[in-house]
């Protein structure tokens, strides 16, 4: 595998927002092709999103001619899972964004102070993202192995966030190389099961940390499993960004539908990969400022039976209870056996003056 080139992990900004495991996860929200052909749909989806709380909407930039070739080969078809026996060019035909809509909805993104960005699919979508300022480019996992367009996109200076679905390591090394070494403003690498949905049992997201190691950048997860437990989990792990599907409703349809969170799905995600990214703080095994009004409440050695002076300490009178003014319950052997050094009354806290 390669070396990369110097990089620190966490120097990474989209937008004047820092990307790195010392900052809260950059939560991405895919609208892919579930504006279902409407640009009154798509301009209401980025509406929705910016509403849950997404630090990014993403859409996606190419045409069914710039991705695909309306040929009728069987390679060209496909077989099994969601989109069994469509062609590539009418899949994409239909989920394609238009060219035309991207200014639109630029500036609703704009205006609702939210980071847009796109997955260009050759040279033309990345000269059109360009033109619009977009502040970063995510290439997508089935184009990780295409080295000449992460280079025309890296050229432009932004940051580069490119899935690995289906990427060997040395592919991956590869595609970050190729980013950094054209100019890119830094590079995310997102652990992705090109799987559609993709099952719990595939995520493997210690792979997360593992990314983290060998490679040198932040990591993050393109996540397609149901719910929000993998990304979720992906953040314990040290994803620096998510990545997630978004509908309107599932019950509407479209090409992506069916593994999307809808708004209110979507608002958990955010709320839940913040919240467990909080949690995980340090390491450390100092007593919390808000644990301190309750190390009262510890356990502690008490009187639990009047004792008169002179009589012998017993399980039969010196207990461990709540709360923590008497003595620690390690001492409880060192107590028992030894005379009251004055006559002691039920409910006292034990403490050492007052043992023989």
């Amino acid at each position: 595998m390669s070396k990369a080139p110097t990089i620190e992990i966490g120097s990474i900004e989209i937008a004047g927002r820092p990307i790195g495991p010392e900052h809260p996860p950059f939560v991405i929200c895919e609208l892919s092709g579930n504006h279902n052909g409407s640009l009154d749909r798509a301009l209401t989806m980025i509406d929705a999103a910016a509403d849950t709380g997404a630090d990014a909407i993403k859409i996606q930039t190419y045409t069914a001619d710039t991705i695909t070739l309306d040929v009728d080969r069987p390679e060209f078809k496909i077989r099994g899972g969601l989109w069994d026996g469509r062609s590539l060019h009418e899949l994409y035909r239909e989920a394609q964004t238009p060219y035309e809509w991207h200014p639109a909805l630029f500036e609703r993104a704009a205006k609702r102070g939210v980071i847009l960005f796109s997955s260009p699919f050759d040279e033309t979508a990345v000269d059109l993202l360009a033109g619009l300022d977009a502040p970063a480019y995510k290439i997508a996992s089935f184009e990780a192995v295409d080295l000449p367009l992460i280079r025309y996109a890296a050229a432009k200076g932004k940051p580069l966030i490119i899935s690995t679905g289906m990427a060997s390591a040395a592919e991956m090394a590869a595609a970050r190389d190729a980013a950094l070494e054209a100019g890119a403003a830094g590079v995310v690498l997102l652990h992705c099961v090109s799987s559609y949905p993709a099952t719990f049992a595939d995520a493997n997201v210690r792979t997360v940390a593992d990314m983290a190691t060998k490679f040198g950048c932040p990591i993050g997860l393109s996540d397609h499993t149901p719910g929000t437990a993998a990304s979720v989990a992906a953040v314990a792990m040290g994803a620096c960004v998510i990545e997630k599907h978004f509908t309107l409703a599932r019950s509407d349809g479209g090409p992506d539908a069916a593994f999307s969170l809808e708004p209110a799905e979507f608002a958990a995600l955010v709320r839940d990969c913040k919240d467990g990214w909080a949690a995980l703080g340090r390491a450390h095994y100092d007593v919390l400022g808000s644990e301190k009004a309750n190390i009262q409440f510890r356990r502690s050695l008490y009187v639990t039976a009047d004792v008169a002076a002179g009589e012998t300490l017993s399980r039969a009178n010196i207990r461990s209870v709540r709360p923590g003014a008497g003595l620690p319950p390690a001492e409880l052997d060192s107590v028992l056996g030894r005379p009251a050094a004055r006559a002691l009354q039920r409910g006292e806290p034990l403490s050492r003056d007052m043992v023989g």
